[in-house]
Order: C-alpha cells, then sequence, then structure tokens
C-alpha cells in the first residue's frame, strides 16, 4: 500500500489487489474492512493497473473508519479488500459525454472519463471544489479531454459552481450524456439542470451498503417509484427517476452513531499523543545525557 499526494482529509491510496485490478470496469466498487471488527466501507475503484496489479481509491476522511483508514502507513495491510461489486458504468460509443464531479466524486469521474477517451467519445470534465486546494484529479482528467475546473471562492478556476458550467456546455448543445458524481444536494441539481435538455443522466448513489450483495438492504433507493439496491443495481441510476430527497433522508441514518465513534476515537487518541509526546522528549534528553 502506498499513498499519493493529500487534498484537505482526502487521501490516495495504492492497495495491492491484483485479481481485482484484472478485471474491475469502471463505475464498480471495492467493500474495505479494515480489520475483525470494523466496519464495512464501500469505496470506488478510481483506477487500476493489472500489470502492477494494484487498485487505486481515493478517501475523503469523514468519520472513524475513514480516519482509521488514511493513518495506515506505507506497508500496512487491510484485512478485507472485496470486489469488484456493483455494476459497470453504461458508456456511451460515440458523441460528447460531459462528467461532472464534486470533490472527491472527482474520484469516481476518472475512470469513467478514461474509458469514454478509449472509445473515442468526446470528454469534457467538469470538477469543483471549495477552494484550490479541494479540486483533485485535474491532470489525469486532462488527459481524457477537456477539463473546466471551478471553486466556489473563485480561488483556481471558474469562479462558482459546477452547475453553473455545466449549464453553459449544455447550452452549447451536442451534448449526448452527462455521468455525474458528488454529494447528493449536487447530483439532484444536475439532474433537474439536464432534464429539460432531454440528457440522459447517469449518478453514482454514495448510499448506505454493508454486505454488498443486496441482502441487507441497507443501501436501497427509489428509483422511478420502484425499490432499487445500490450496490447490485447500481451504484449508478438515472438521475432523471432518483427519489433524491428519500436517499439523503436514509444517508442520515447513522450520523448520530457515526458522530460518537469519532468522537470516542478522538478522546483516545489525545492521551496517545500525549504519551508519545512524552516518551520522544524522554529519549532525547537520555541522548543528551
Amino acid at each position: 500500500m502506498t499513498f499519493g499526494p493529500r487534498s484537505p482529509n482526502v487521501t490516495k491510496l495504492v492497495i495491492e489487489a491484483p485479481r481485482i485490478a484484472q478485471i474491475r470496469q469502471p463505475g464498480q466498487f471495492v467493500i474495505v474492512r479494515l480489520g475483525p471488527g470494523a466496519e464495512r466501507i464501500p469505496l470506488t475503484i478510481a483506477d487500476a493497473d493489472p500489470a502492477e496489479g494494484t487498485i487505486t481509491l481515493i478517501i475523503q476522511s469523514v468519520g472513524k473508519s475513514t480516519a482509521d483508514l488514511v493513518d495506515l502507513r506505507p506497508g500496512d495491510a487491510i484485512t478485507d479488500v472485496a470486489g469488484p461489486l456493483g455494476r459497470p458504468t453504461d458508456l456511451i460509443e460515440r458523441g460528447h459525454a460531459v462528467c461532472v464531479g464534486g470533490g472527491v466524486g472527482t474520484a469516481v469521474i476518472l475512470p469513467i472519463a478514461q474509458e469514454l477517451g478509449r472509445r473515442g467519445v468526446r470528454v469534457t470534465s467538469v470538477i469543483g471544489g471549495r477552494s484550490r486546494e479541494w479540486v483533485i484529479l485535474e491532470p489525469e482528467l486532462a488527459a481524457a479531454g477537456e477539463v473546466v475546473t471551478c471553486t466556489d471562492d473563485g480561488s483556481y478556476g471558474r469562479p462558482g459552481f459546477v452547475t453553473q458550467a455545466l449549464e453553459d456546455v449544455l447550452k452549447a448543445g451536442g451534448v449526448d450524456a452527462v455521468y455525474a458524481v458528488g454529494p447528493v444536494p449536487m447530483m439532484r441539481a444536475v439532474s433537474e439542470l439536464t432534464r429539460p435538455f432531454g440528457v440522459p443522466t447517469l449518478v453514482s448513489l454514495n448510499a448506505i451498503m454493508v454486505d454488498g450483495t443486496g441482502m441487507c438492504g441497507g443501501c436501497r433507493v427509489s428509483v422511478d417509484g420502484k425499490t432499487r439496491y445500490a450496490c447490485v443495481d447500481g451504484p449508478e441510476f438515472d438521475g432523471h427517476q432518483v427519489d433524491f430527497r428519500q436517499l439523503s433522508d436514509r444517508l442520515t441514518t447513522y450520523r448520530t452513531f457515526e458522530q460518537g465513534a469519532l468522537e470516542r476515537r478522538e478522546a483516545c487518541r489525545v492521551p496517545a499523543m500525549a504519551a508519545a509526546l512524552i516518551h520522544a522528549e524522554e529519549a532525547t534528553e537520555g541522548a543528551a545525557r
């Protein structure tokens, strides 16, 4: 396992998983379990190197389990990496595709944009972040086509939201498909924006997943009035048919529990860090004597 450059609380992990690297396709994910009793975390495969036998995961540290993952050091091990899971992205074969990534969702559109580019599809990637340091994977996406970069505070690229840049692209015409991944409000806004243009829009639903096989029912979502399971029927669905309000409600199910787990983790870290500092100071004083 090796680590790449970091944005604030965003980390790239390169993991040895040769069998997954050989067969993964854009849109698919793995479920990672750091150790016995740890939470099962669904993470989209951002990239893979079959020759090296590695897969790349981009992780945003937002809770205890993801914080534990990004605290790993090169050479550490992860107990379980199960995958590839989910249905591959339904990609167009020709025309013009726009890939919209918000924050760490940019990591999910990367393999989509790369494969579209390999097929000869014209690719425009619209990516954004709160400020310059939150914009990720711009050079990698530029290798697949045009990139429009947006920042909320105007510190880099175009000032404003990705939806504003997307609207300009849509008004120019000739867009055959939109692939959008990011926070639920962003994907909802993109879907509403593309609806009057009649442009097919796929969104990746970061719903709650536990087993990744559809048996637990934790990732159920409503699509076109029917119950679907993000882990086996998705994770990508027609954005014009997703019930985003229900999805937003479901994503808050374990928020209180997760906050408590994170607070307990931080409470344990403070004494440990203090002990480490004392140990380091004593070692320095001993060496001086």
